[in-house]
């Protein structure tokens, strides 16, 4: 059972951050500063500027013993944003929780290919067909939603848990999903639907490296959302193959992908026979991150 620390000495706000700053940085911590005002600020409900004006104030007991209760939870490698329930997305709060994975900010860029190039395929106010496959949180889907509403968008997961929290989220942003839950694709091809744009981050990671991610990945996000087979390309592989029977004559494939599996990728998707041309476009660190397929005929 854990145990929480007693902080009853604490008194102040910077006696509480500088507690928590030290705690942290004793359990390990990359930056145990910023965490532990990260962590300040969720308990007290404020911004950074009102946390920085108001160090001599006293702290409420009740937000000190919250705050020594998330820094023991973070001893033990829980993920901040599981913690807090919530993680920003394309300027966005998503509500996150064990069972689905955590969006990341590269996953941005996945979305932002697709609105750029669907804006250099179709006129602006064309209503697309557009598939989010692998949903988590909804981040991919529900941003798509927002900031095209006269797209329409469904998404696909094997995860009721995933489903539930996803829909939830487009619920309190108010996006226009359709949720559908299954294998990859397959609930779209049982219905026969073409698609004008697929879309997916799947699972890429290769099964032996899932092991050796960094605890707070390995022992709180899910698996199925983490596990791409062998070489971390069987997602690839199954969705590749069944672009023959989803795309319209025109139509665009964007994958996040793994690194070092770009150029790979790129060659399933040409092997399918329907694609014309792909690109692949780095994140901000120069990672191969996402590869996009056209097809144009």
């Amino acid at each position: 059972m854990r145990t929480q620390p007693d902080w009853s000495d604490v008194v102040t706000i910077r006696e509480a951050l500088l507690r928590a700053s030290s705690f942290l940085r004793e359990c390990g911590a990359a930056d145990p500063a910023f965490e532990a005002e990260l962590m300040l600020r969720h308990c007290l409900g404020w911004d950074r500027t009102k946390l920085l004006i108001s160090m001599s104030e006293t702290i409420p007991a009740d937000v000190r013993d919250e705050l020594a209760e998330l820094c023991e939870r973070r001893r033990g490698r829980e993920p901040l944003q599981y913690m807090f329930g919530t993680q920003e997305f394309y300027g966005r709060p998503f509500h996150v929780r064990p069972g689905v994975l955590i969006p990341r900010p590269e996953t941005e860029i996945l979305v932002e290919q697709v609105l750029i190039r669907a804006d250099e395929l179709w006129p602006s106010d064309a209503s697309l067909q557009v598939a989010d496959i692998g949903t988590g949180s909804g981040a991919i889907c529900i941003t798509l939603a927002c900031e095209r509403p006269h797209w329409q968008i469904s998404t696909v997961d094997l995860s009721p848990d995933a489903t539930v929290i996803a829909r939830e989220n487009a619920e309190r942003l108010k996006a226009e999903v359709r949720f559908l839950q299954g294998d990859l694709v397959q609930p779209l091809l049982d219905r026969g639907e073409k698609l004008d744009i697929l879309v997916s981050n799947p699972p890429y990671i290769p099964s032996r490296d899932v092991d050796e991610l960094d605890d707070e990945v390995k022992a709180y996000e899910p698996r199925l959302a983490l596990d791409g087979g062998a070489d971390g390309l069987d997602c690839y592989r199954r969705l590749c193959q069944a672009l023959p029977q989803l795309l319209k004559e025109t139509a665009l494939v964007a994958f996040e992908v793994g690194i070092y599996q770009a150029k790979d990728v790129a060659g399933l998707l040409m092997a399918s026979g329907v694609i014309d041309r792909t690109e692949i476009v780095p994140d901000l660190a120069g990672i191969e991150r996402v590869v996009i397929g056209i097809k144009k005929r």
